[in-house]
């Protein structure tokens, strides 16, 4: 147990309070059993298949990952590694599942192995395979198991071969850059595309990606506190180079092999594929600019594609989870932004309407669609269900406001809630009735840890532009102490909302607060949840319009908290360090001192699909890329005086924003003569996870803003 250890070191070692709490549910059709995964306590790196039976309310594991590698240490192979990092899970054991269409059947890889497990009996067996495997998952007969390894697309047996069949390929790598099955680096990175291939309801044949890396440019990220390793090699289409070559084709278990036609020159970005027993397989294709996108259906006899949508934006369309799909009776489901909403549609019909600002589509069931969806307050993410006849209900217990999800197999639903009242989230099971009623069937237990600490964030919003704001205070913090030196602790950019009702989120801003600051998280413009006119603000100008909303936002609560302006410090990871450099450089007048961690410097480094949303092709738009940058080949851009005080913090291993982008920072201070720190992480990503690493973090970051704001 860690209840006595100190926040920083809890806070690590129990991965930010993730460990021991279930996540990754499936429910069976027949609403019989709940399968999840969960460690065995807070610090327990190592997840486990887990299995509710409903009907005895018993928890029990389907598979414990020591016993099945029979106590060996796990080994990723290069594939998985790149997969955990793309989806920033630093845990071990079973960080992912797939199952049949009963849910009686899991499939998963360990140590580059294949297992199985029986849901039912709870029981679970290594199958042959050839490795290392990534990705595996089961056919929705439960018959076969498809995954992928050493560029190949393999199937094999669920049996394990006791029917005459084996191990196979299904599709092997035709180039020494080519793969089958896996997604490619922008599709995880950016798209939220983790997939490869997809079953057909039959389970008689597969869908395909076949990736080709041979036209990206190569770079090689070095280990300098290993000087005897080569640098690995890797394949980043940054801004204005060439992407993967991505490609579809439909594979038979019969060794046929049909490829799928589309018009890749002008769609090269293959965004979603959705296959179900409502339809034929669906894809969504997105142009390089990502201002227009095509929803495609499939021919499975011929693999010729048809356009049954368009969608197009003078900014840029938005990717969402859990669209495209079909309803049960064959209409499109998606999501779009109109008349100034983000709206559900199935078909044509809309299913939502403002204030309504839709997320994700959870599950779409025969009488209506479960989704994800705030409202005028930002914070308040809760989950919804339409009606296809009408009608829109929000769904769980009530007061709100909350942070909710949910997963949902025919009528019942695994509903996760955190709020801010509590630590961590509640995991509940009801029962969703045809009529709207929910009834409780049993709650999922969590073994995370309380944390040491106890957030108490103020949600209020700041200036002309309303901007959502949390601020928080030291404990035990009277009127009578005076004004406080300030952080802004912002993430502040697209994809990262940072003021939101659940409590855990804020642990880490109030334990800055209670060394003495007064901590002001500002979600500005370009951040989710508000409107799509509020998060395509930033097209071309992400610097001036982020920077200008922190400035506003502290500027707009200075009177109204006791905010010392002569102190203002600014701190922030990946977007939140490219706006916490732009901070001490743009506006010395507002800003002392800043903690830049993992930032992005030079915006033609990072990659293609993210960069050139917001900022247009490099060729194109070169003054726009100069401006929004830290540096340029020139120097510092923007820079003002006076110099104040900078942290760098960048991991060494980092595959996302890679280290030159801090390097060249440092450079160009350096030739600017404006002395600055840098810390540099031998072996860390772009994530934390390691236990020393991201507790002193913690406390190298405290140190050096009291030093820096005359707080020692």
């Amino acid at each position: 147990m860690t209840g006595q250890l100190p926040f920083p070191r809890q806070h690590a070692r129990t991965q930010r309070f993730t460990l021991g709490a279930p996540r990754g549910y499936a429910i069976s059709p027949d609403g019989t059993r709940v399968v999840f995964i969960r460690s065995g306590d807070g610090t327990d790196r190592t997840q486990q298949l887990w299995v509710l039976d409903l009907g005895t309310g018993r928890e029990f594991t389907a598979a414990e990952p020591r016993a099945l590698l029979a106590g060996a240490e796990e080994e990723l192979s290069a594939e998985e590694r790149a997969r955990r990092e793309r989806t920033r899970d630093g845990s071990a054991g079973i960080v992912g599942y797939a199952v049949d269409a009963a849910v009686e059947l899991a499939a998963f890889a360990l140590s580059g192995r294949l297992f199985v497990s029986e849901l039912r009996a709870g029981t679970a067996r290594e199958l042959p395979a050839r490795g290392p495997v990534v990705d595996p998952r089961p056919s929705p007969d439960g018959r076969h198991v498809a995954y992928a390894a050493a560029g190949e697309l393999r199937v094999t047996p669920a049996d394990g071969g006791d029917g005459g069949e084996g191990d196979r390929a299904l599709a092997q790598p035709d180039g020494p850059e080519v793969t089958w099955g896996l997604a490619e680096f922008i599709a995880a990175e950016e798209m939220g595309r983790h997939r490869g291939f997809w079953w057909s309801p039959q389970s008689d044949r597969l869908l395909a990606a076949r990736v080709d890396n041979a036209p990206v440019q190569r770079w090689w990220i070095a280990d300098p506190a290993h000087p005897d390793r080569a640098p690995a090699e890797v394949a980043y289409p940054a801004a204005g180079t060439a992407n993967a070559e991505v490609t579809l084709a439909l594979l038979g278990l019969d060794g046929s092999r049909t490829d799928v036609t589309w018009d890749h020159d002008r769609f090269p970005y293959l965004a979603r594929v959705h296959w179900s027993a409502s339809g034929p397989p669906l894809l969504l294709v997105q142009s390089r600019d990502q201002r227009t996108q095509h929803y495609l259906t499939v021919d499975t006899e011929t693999g010729a594609t048809r356009t049954v949508h368009s969608e197009e934006d003078a900014t840029w369309v938005e990717l969402f989870p859990g669209v495209p799909a079909w309803t049960p009776d064959g209409k499109l489901v998606r999501i779009t932004d109109e008349g100034g909403v983000r709206r559900l549609f199935a078909g044509d019909r809309p299913l939502s309407s403002a204030p309504l600002h839709v997320r994700a589509v959870l599950d779409i069931g025969d009488d209506d669609v479960l989704f994800s969806a705030s409202g005028d307050d930002m914070h308040d993410i809760g989950v919804y269900r339409a009606r296809y006849e009408g009608g829109c209900e929000r769904v769980g217990q009530r007061p709100y406001p909350t942070v909710s999800s949910a997963v949902r197999g025919g009528r019942v639903a695994v509903l996760s809630q955190a709020c801010l009242e509590r630590p961590g989230t509640r995991v509940e099971v009801v029962g969703l009735g045809a009529d709207g009623a929910e009834r409780a069937l049993a709650a999922i237990g969590s073994y995370a840890e309380e944390p040491r600490l106890t957030a108490r964030p103020r949600l209020v919003r700041a200036g002309e532009r309303e901007i959502p704001c949390a601020v928080l205070l030291p404990d035990g913090y009277t009127e009578g102490d005076g004004p406080l030196p300030v952080l802004m602790d912002p993430y502040g950019g697209p994809h990262g909302q940072r003021v939101v009702a659940a409590h855990n989120a804020h642990l880490t801003s109030q334990w800055f607060a209670d060394q003495g600051f007064a901590v002001i998280v500002a979600d500005g413009r370009g951040t989710p949840g508000r409107s799509p006119a509020w998060e395509k603000s930033v097209s071309r100008t992400i610097a001036d319009v982020t920077l200008e909303d922190q400035v506003d936002a502290l500027q707009a609560l200075a009177g109204r908290f006791p905010l010392d302006l002569g102190r203002v410090a600014i701190r922030g990871w990946s977007f939140g360090g490219y706006l916490a450099a732009l901070g001490a450089l743009r506006r010395p007048d507002v800003f002392h001192a800043a903690v830049v961690g993992a930032p992005v410097t030079d915006l033609r480094l990072y990659d293609t699909h993210y960069q050139e949303r917001y900022l247009s092709h490099p060729d194109e738009e070169p003054a726009a890329y100069a401006a929004n940058s830290l540096v340029t080949d020139e120097g510092l851009s923007g820079a003002a005086q006076p110099h104040r005080p900078m942290l760098i913090v960048h991991g060494l291993a980092d595959d996302n924003v890679v280290v030159a982008h801090s390097l060249r920072l440092s450079s160009a201070l350096l030739a600017a003569g404006r002395p600055h720190e840098v810390l540099p992480l031998s072996g860390v990503t772009h994530m934390t996870p390691q236990e020393q690493v991201a507790e002193n973090l913690l406390l190298l970051q405290v140190d050096f803003l009291k030093r820096s704001l005359g707080m020692v």
